[in-house]
């Protein structure tokens, strides 16, 4: 077997899974569910059909993904973080064919027990904080805290939190990477 699951593991048929990956205690991975190389799902993870994860993603315990929700390569999810997939769920109503998809890019982290509204975008290596509800989209390296969350600051590929100078630049602590405020277009690009 290319990838490993623990004994109590629910693997529907069909499901792809990466070489590489590792599903833990009661997780659930549905058929059209599509895992990349070298993921990690911790302990009663749940995906459902129509889900995404890019390589490397790693998924801690108790977080469920549903269907429209696409992570691409190197995301972090952490522990009991939620996602939606509709606006305005109603017992009663199937709203199946209102689902809204979420598309979290390269890089980014998402923190223990934040709330993440269907329909948006995270930016590639943004963070955001724990239990922080984001009902926006977020641009790349973007630090979203708060309920509802807000835009409180820049982060560098690695994580650390960007002080921008008065020309709009900064440089990562670990890496010396130069960063730059572009003021016309209100995004941070590394150099």
């Amino acid at each position: 077997m290319a990838y490993f699951a623990h004994p109590t593991a629910v693997i529907d048929p069909g499901a792809q899974i990466g070489e590489g990956s590792r599903i833990w205690h009661f997780c659930h991975v549905s058929e059209k569910a599509v895992l990349g190389e070298k993921c990690v799902l911790g302990q009663n993870v749940f995906v459902a059909n129509g889900v995404t994860l890019g390589n490397g993603v790693k998924v801690q315990n108790n977080v469920s993904l549903y269907t429209g929700v696409i992570c691409e390569d190197e995301v972090f999810l952490g522990p009991s973080m939620v996602f939606t997939n509709v606006i305005n769920p109603r017992s009663f109503i199937e709203r199946k064919q209102e689902f809204r998809p979420t598309l979290v890019k390269q890089g980014a982290s998402i923190g223990a027990n934040a709330t993440i509204l269907c329909g948006i975008t995270l930016g590639r290596y943004c963070m955001i904080g724990a239990g922080a509800v984001v009902t926006t989209d977020v641009p790349d390296f973007g630090l979203m805290t708060g309920v509802p969350a807000r835009q409180t600051g820049w982060v560098s590929r690695n994580g650390h939190r960007l002080q921008l100078d008065n020309q709009g630049q900064a440089r990562c602590p670990e890496t010396g990477t130069l960063y730059e405020l572009n003021p016309k277009l209100g995004i941070l690009e590394a150099k």
